[in-house]
């Protein structure tokens, strides 16, 4: 295995800013990946402080962190509520969530995130994760594999994609990226094959680990588990992810009739705290995978 890293955490200092840390508060790390956003809330946390961190990822215990303040949990963030009631907490502070694909998955040939490396598909963020990437294009039907390039990778000739799959595992399985790469060479606009390719693979890989489901299962929980004033601060990187996060803080809803009080304004359980926050030029330059974060913070009422 190549050797790998989880540097640099996006908009760092915007979103835990975004969480107005209390020395003695109880904060929350949905995403723990390298770490980097939770020792910049255990460096503003004081000793009566604790911070709890998810990461489903087994490679992420690697780098927890060994301070009496924290607790890293193994699981993924859509069982948060279950764990909290686990270790006896009640309420939070403020939750902090950097969702997508840490640069070390993303780095590491032998996961299959990445169209760089011709090794085999998985695309799984944890082991226990039944399905891989080589599971969903060899076993889903032609027109499952449509609603997948379709909902999750907003593929115009989803259709088309979809039919080319099946038609090119039934000589053969369809193992690794270079096979799947093959397979869709096609479609592939000139000069906007690796944007192409990145939104097919996204497609692939949030069907894989079923995150818009989990973000969903996540996002309804903050509602019971943060305290009045408490803040969430939340980091997406497609617009599936941002869409899903937006309505939340605007209407606490995903789909259907949104509840208003008197007055027409929806009666969300939290408020927006400021506009959107992108990364600077500056952090771009430092980590190109930046360049897509967008940063909602909202506050507890």
């Amino acid at each position: 295995m190549m050797e790998t890293n989880y540097h640099n955490p996006v908009l760092l200092k915007e979103s835990v800013d975004g969480l107005l840390i209390k020395q003695d508060g109880v904060y929350v790390d949905v995403t723990f990946g390298g770490g980097g956003h939770s020792r910049e809330i255990l460096d503003r946390l004081g000793t009566g402080g604790k911070l709890i961190a998810f990461d489903q990822d087994e490679a992420a215990l690697a780098n927890a962190i060994e301070d009496e303040r924290f607790t890293l949990i193994n699981e993924n963030f859509r069982y948060l509520r279950q764990f909290l009631k686990f270790y006896g907490i009640q309420k939070v502070d403020g939750i902090l969530a950097d969702f997508g694909v840490s640069s070390h998955q993303f780095d590491d040939p032998e996961r299959g995130f990445s169209t760089r490396f011709d090794e085999a598909l998985d695309m799984r963020m944890s082991t226990r994760i039944h399905t891989s990437a080589r599971d969903v294009l060899n076993s889903y039907s032609e027109a499952d594999l449509k609603k997948v390039f379709w909902r999750y990778g907003e593929l115009k000739r989803a259709g088309a994609m979809a039919k080319a799959v099946v038609t090119s595992r039934a000589s053969g399985l369809i193992s690794t990226t270079e096979d799947f790469k093959k397979t869709l060479a096609k479609f592939m606009p000139r000069h906007k094959e690796n944007k192409v390719m990145a939104q097919i693979f996204q497609a692939i890989r949030i069907e894989v680990n079923q995150e818009l489901e989990a973000i969903k299962e996540f996002l309804l929980q903050p509602p019971d588990v943060v305290s009045q004033g408490g803040r969430i601060s939340l980091i997406s990187y497609h617009s599936l992810e941002d869409r899903l996060v937006k309505r939340f803080i605007r209407t606490g809803k995903f789909e259907g009739e949104v509840e208003k009080d008197f007055y027409g304004n929806p009666l969300a359980p939290f408020k927006r705290i400021g506009k959107m926050i992108q990364p600077s030029t500056d952090e771009i330059a430092i980590n190109n995978r930046a360049r897509s974060a967008r940063l909602r913070i909202a506050e507890r009422l």
